[in-house]
């Protein structure tokens, strides 16, 4: 005999069985942070200053060293297709992957527009335009969300792409027709960004006023 009421030692074993339940809960939490989705945004963070480092070494013309800067630029926009998809197919969206995603997509790009205006490759104009229009949309969602959310849309994951390519390619020491090409390309994107931005504004005009609407009769 332990010497322990019966009581005693079931109300232990229920105590010790909550407990275990809450440290297992926790692991269950602490783990999820390390999911496939996650790893891959992290991933793509790490990739930015890389991709920088490439695109600049040996004075930002050399074309090995861009091709090496556009392969790190091509594995960032990849994964930038799959975490997303992986977080929403497999219930692996955690809060870190909903701010980290986002900050990770403006930084590659953000980063490869930036040191191509500055190393001349670029109109400095194309930069603004693109980057004001990310940073002002990404202000107006934080306006609203108290009203609900914007989502994505085709035209925006069409700007996306054309953006992603577009960079890509001025990436890539090009000559002769691509080099055409890619200006062409880029010309898509930033229509592309200009009036899905301004579709994203018409929608947050729309839904604060149906949201402050509501607000009004309740």
């Amino acid at each position: 005999m332990s010497g322990i009421p019966a009581s005693a030692a079931g109300g232990t074993g229920r105590a010790a069985s909550v407990a275990g339940g809450k440290l297992g809960a926790v692991a269950v939490n602490q783990a999820s942070l390390w999911n496939i989705a996650n790893i891959l945004t992290m991933v793509r963070l790490v990739l930015v200053p890389g991709f920088v480092l490439l695109l600049l070494a040996d004075g930002g013309y050399d074309p090995i060293w861009r091709a090496w800067a556009w392969a790190a630029f091509a594995v960032a926009m990849i994964t930038d297709v799959f975490d997303g998809h992986l977080a929403r197919a497999y219930n692996l969206v955690t809060d870190f992957g909903k701010i980290a995603d986002p900050i990770a997509d403006k930084a590659i790009m953000a980063a490869g527009l930036i040191c191509l205006s500055g190393l001349g490759d670029l109109p400095w104009w194309v930069t603004g335009v693109i980057l004001f229009r990310e940073l002002g949309i990404t202000l107006m969602r934080f306006w609203v969300i108290r009203h609900g959310v914007i989502p994505a849309s085709r035209g925006g994951k069409m700007k996306t792409l054309a953006q992603g390519t577009a960079v890509g390619m001025y990436v890539l020491a090009l000559t002769g027709p691509l080099a055409t090409f890619r200006w062409w390309v880029m010309a898509v994107a930033v229509v592309l960004t200009v009036v899905t931005g301004l579709d994203y504004v018409r929608q947050a005009i729309v839904l604060r006023r149906a949201g402050l609407a509501a607000e009004r009769s309740g």
